[in-house]
């Protein structure tokens, strides 16, 4: 299999689930300004849509989505419990949080990553991001990670976007503007993550630091 990967992007949440399960993937990344990879090919010869992240599977099918590649990255390794069963209440409550994560976190951040072209919309984009992640800290106040007891892949999706408001590690990368001093509850939840080796790799597979 072949994940494509942009440093620092939403591609960093299956680079994580590829860590945690101890899967055979090769890296390929994408150039942010050429959107070539580092062998030249043009990746949106490889990904219409242009962005990361991007699984290849050894058939040669693709899957473009992140969610769905991490729930498919789970099912290979369905004993390692990073996604419930298919079919079950739990496996429908992680997918209704990957959407949430998608729709109300993921986007919610675009306005404020291009400031420059968003213009005055961020001032409405970023009070309703921050209520967004506040409904996330009530979440975590009774439970260490998202789905309760045990790390999933809706907290490799949650890292990956959180890291974009506050991670300083990215800020030649992207200046988001959220601060989370009075989430504790996810600032405890953070802390938690970054000390996973799976996590702590990915970073230094990236080139990234903190």
């Amino acid at each position: 299999m072949k994940l494509y990967y942009l440093p620092a992007s939403c591609s960093l949440s299956p680079h994580i689930v590829v860590n945690e399960l101890g899967l055979d993937v090769e890296l390929i990344r994408v150039d942010h300004t050429t959107h070539k990879t580092e062998s030249g090919l043009d990746f949106h010869d490889i990904n219409p849509h242009g962005y990361v992240p991007l699984l290849e599977l050894g058939n040669g099918d693709r899957l473009r989505e992140g969610p769905v590649i991490v729930q498919y990255l789970a099912d290979l390794k369905p004993d390692a419990g990073l996604a419930a069963p298919a079919g079950t209440m739990e496996r429908y409550r992680l997918q209704e949080m990957l959407g949430f994560l998608s729709t109300e976190i993921h986007k919610g951040f675009i306005p404020l990553l291009y400031a420059r072209l968003a213009g005055n919309y961020v001032e409405t984009a970023r009070p309703k991001l921050e209520k967004r992640y506040q409904w996330i800290d009530a979440h975590l106040a009774d439970r260490p990670f998202l789905m309760g007891d045990h790390f999933t892949v809706a907290d490799a999706y949650l890292f990956a976007l959180t890291g974009w408001g506050q991670a300083a590690w990215l800020k030649s990368y992207y200046k988001a503007g959220i601060h989370f001093d009075e989430l504790r509850n996810l600032e405890a939840w953070y802390a938690r993550m970054r000390q996973r080796h799976a996590v702590r790799r990915a970073i230094e597979e990236e080139g990234l630091a903190f």
